[in-house]
């Protein structure tokens, strides 16, 4: 059974690996995504399926909200007010549009994520992440 605890620990030993577009080594280089698939094989193993292709900005022709669709498929969907420290947190950049950007809770009002032109780091949950909250996931067996 995995337990909160495990997964912060797992995230926090992403701390400092280099952004690089679609990747997911740790201490290497990974997106946003690539960390919460690098947790998710350091935890349940093999990942459940492949992303396909994205582009750099993540912004898909046909409107789909890939990302989100993806954390349904394979994490438990929660209810933001019960977020908790392990808890997947998805973004938009906008209201209507679709998610684009991942991170992990690390502890409250903390998350970690990956972004261009930085390494993972600890960010504050701040009110400009929190207007731009897309969706809670939860690890599954958490």
């Amino acid at each position: 059974m995995t337990t909160r605890d495990d997964i912060v620990a797992e995230a926090l030993t992403w701390r400092g690996t280099p952004y690089r577009h679609q990747a997911s080594l740790k201490g290497v280089g990974c997106d946003c995504l690539g960390l919460v698939r690098g947790v998710w094989r350091a935890l349940h193993g093999a990942e459940p399926e492949t992303p396909p292709p994205y582009a750099p900005d993540w912004a898909e022709a046909d409107g789909r909200d890939s990302l989100t669709e993806a954390a349904a498929r394979h994490l438990v969907a929660v209810d933001p007010a019960t977020m908790a420290p392990g808890d997947v947190l998805l973004f938009r950049w906008a209201a209507g549009l679709p998610a684009r950007h991942a991170g992990i809770l690390i502890r409250p009002g903390r998350f970690l994520h990956a972004h261009d032109g930085a390494r993972v780091a600890e960010a504050p949950l701040g009110r400009w992440w929190r207007d731009r909250l897309a969706g809670v996931f939860r690890f599954p067996g958490v």
